[in-house]
């Protein structure tokens, strides 16, 4: 909101310091300060708040150190993230850009399929809270939703660099390094150097004409990633400080990525797609980043709150739609491969013991206990230093996913 009123005092008044606001760095610096502001001071009164309605967790003895210590501790501290997102997002970001919209929606919607899993397993005393098939049935429902936005919305774009031959200066002076803003299901392929996949070519198979209907690869993989993602960072949310700060690591790279692609002139220089009117999710980032950082402020060991489903999933699910719309959703398997390893180690848990259960009548397992963190956890290492050395892997992971920008 703030943005409008500033460009309108701008334009017609000549406000002095109005421009500023035109600018995404300075508006990314104050989304997140706001953010920030807004998570450590108010997240403390939220905090009381749920204690006061008894919102606490109730834990299952899984026999793992200090667990009993957290029955009661406050959950559904997933609204501190949202609330410290979507504020400063209202006030700094441009509402009508078609990735914000995505966005927002996305973090009202996972917040929502939060929401009411928590509040079934708070207040309606099941344990299970809200039913499998109705999470995925949400999950793919805003897959839908997303895919359907990114490949038929007409502010939906990409512009592809222009070989060095048809470059060109115009009679102003303005050199022209890219083509025309085009609809593309491209995406970026890691570690190769023309590294361009376009799913509309796997249609090719059925002929030069099928191309028109590559939304039927393309929103399916949509759909495969925000659930897979929002899962993953579900599982990750296992003790204190975990997935809020692995979240923070993925999403402040994502942030990097995203204000190359919306920028032609580093888009340019590092030779990747130029996405028009992408980098203003750098400010939902910013107030992103600053609302995860805020919350640990809270959420570290011992932790004060707990995010909850109404804080995983949605982190799950931003992480995934930032990914999709800045085309480096092949990246996840690195940038978040702390999510990843969780979730691989919980179906290969499974998958190993129904095997072996079928086989020789006992099951077996391969970890002590899945996902991975509680694995540890069985092994004597405190939740602390666990928690560290996963942020430092993050930390690793998200170096090399930076480093893909060069490296081709």
């Amino acid at each position: 909101m703030l943005y409008y009123l500033f460009e309108y005092l701008d334009k017609h008044y000549n406000l002095a310091g109005a421009g500023l606001f035109q600018y995404i760095s300075f508006r990314s610096a104050m989304s997140f300060i706001v953010s920030l502001l807004f998570s450590t001071i108010y997240g403390k009164r939220i905090i009381d708040y749920l204690q006061l309605k008894q919102v606490g967790e109730s834990v299952r003895d899984l026999g793992l150190e200090g667990q009993v210590e957290k029955a009661g501790t406050p959950t559904m501290g997933g609204i501190i993230i949202i609330l410290a997102t979507l504020i400063p997002v209202l006030l700094f970001a441009q509402v009508d850009n078609v990735y914000i919209v995505i966005l927002i929606i996305t973090t009202l919607w996972m917040g929502t399929i939060g929401f009411i899993d928590d509040y079934i397993k708070i207040f309606r005393k099941n344990k299970e809270g809200l039913k499998g098939r109705f999470k995925i049935l949400g999950q793919v429902t805003l897959g839908i939703f997303v895919g359907a936005m990114l490949y038929f919305h007409p502010s939906v774009t990409m512009k592809e660099k222009l070989p060095l031959k048809y470059q060109y200066t115009t009679e102003e002076g303005t050199p022209v390094l890219f083509a025309k803003a085009k609809k593309s299901t491209k995406t970026t392929i890691p570690f190769f150097k023309n590294n361009e996949l376009e799913y509309a070519d796997v249609l090719n198979v059925f002929g030069e004409g099928f191309k028109d209907y590559a939304w039927i690869i393309f929103i399916p993989i949509v759909i495969f990633i925000i659930t897979a993602v929002s899962n993953g960072a579900n599982l990750t949310d296992g003790i204190d400080g975990l997935a809020a700060g692995s979240s923070a690591i993925i999403v402040l790279t994502l942030g990097i990525f995203t204000w190359v692609s919306g920028n032609i002139i580093f888009a340019n220089y590092l030779d990747v797609m130029y996405i028009p009117n992408s980098g203003e999710m750098t400010v939902f980032i910013a107030a992103f980043v600053g609302a995860l950082i805020g919350f640990l402020w809270y959420n570290t060991y011992p932790a004060q709150v707990f995010m909850g489903d109404t804080g995983s999933l949605t982190i799950g699910g931003i992480i995934a739609v930032l990914a999709i719309a800045v085309r480096k959703e092949l990246l996840i398997p690195i940038l978040a491969g702390v999510f990843f390893v969780e979730t691989l180690s919980v179906i290969f848990q499974v998958s190993y013991f129904k095997y072996t259960k079928k086989k020789f009548g006992v099951g077996k397992r391969i970890f002590k206990m899945s996902p991975l963190h509680h694995h540890y956890q069985k092994s004597g290492y405190h939740e602390s230093k666990i928690v560290t050395r996963f942020w430092i892997i993050g930390i690793m992971l998200a170096v090399l996913t930076i480093v893909t920008l060069k490296l081709r």
